[in-house]
């Protein structure tokens, strides 16, 4: 089971760092995020979302697949992907898996202007190399759905010096 976690941070910039740095810790197979997303409030109080995985995009290109397939069946593969394409990318905009969209915006709501957030739904990580990782960027633990232990132990590694 993944484990949420949202991180505050003082600027956008900071923010999308730690979203750059989180490929790179999944690369060295440090950190194995189901989902990610970047929230900002800008100074005229507006909220931007950001997701880090495209489901249209994933369900495009899943569905021209199965599209090509059956249309080869049928000895029409060009229309099979182009609707195949069209019903996938459908079904992933319309899915709502990972991080849900509502509770990003409830929490980006919360959000003071010029502040970011990072919500980051953990696979699995090696949680010592992560928090060090992290800890230049001082970030604020907003909400985790970890056990209350767990949660004070992560919030005395991030502001450790």
């Amino acid at each position: 089971m993944a484990d949420l976690v949202v991180l505050g941070f003082s600027d956008k910039d900071k923010a999308e760092a730690v979203l750059r740095l989180s490929k790179e810790l999944s690369r060295q197979e440090l950190l194995d995020l189901e989902d990610a997303a970047l929230a900002w409030r800008t100074m005229d109080e507006k909220v931007h979302v950001r997701q880090s995985y495209s489901l249209t995009g994933a369900g495009a290109a899943g569905g021209a697949l199965w599209g090509s397939l059956f249309g080869l069946l049928f000895l029409m593969p060009v229309f099979g992907a182009a609707v195949g394409a069209a019903t996938g990318a459908v079904a992933g905009k319309l899915s709502d898996i990972g991080v849900s969209d509502a509770f990003i915006k409830e929490v980006a709501n919360t959000l003071e202007p010029g502040k970011a957030a990072v919500f980051a739904l953990v696979r699995h990580s090696t949680p010592d190399r992560v928090r060090d990782a992290l800890r230049p960027f001082n970030p604020t633990v907003l909400r985790t759905s970890l056990t209350k232990d767990r949660e004070e132990e992560l919030i005395e590694a991030l502001q450790a010096k």
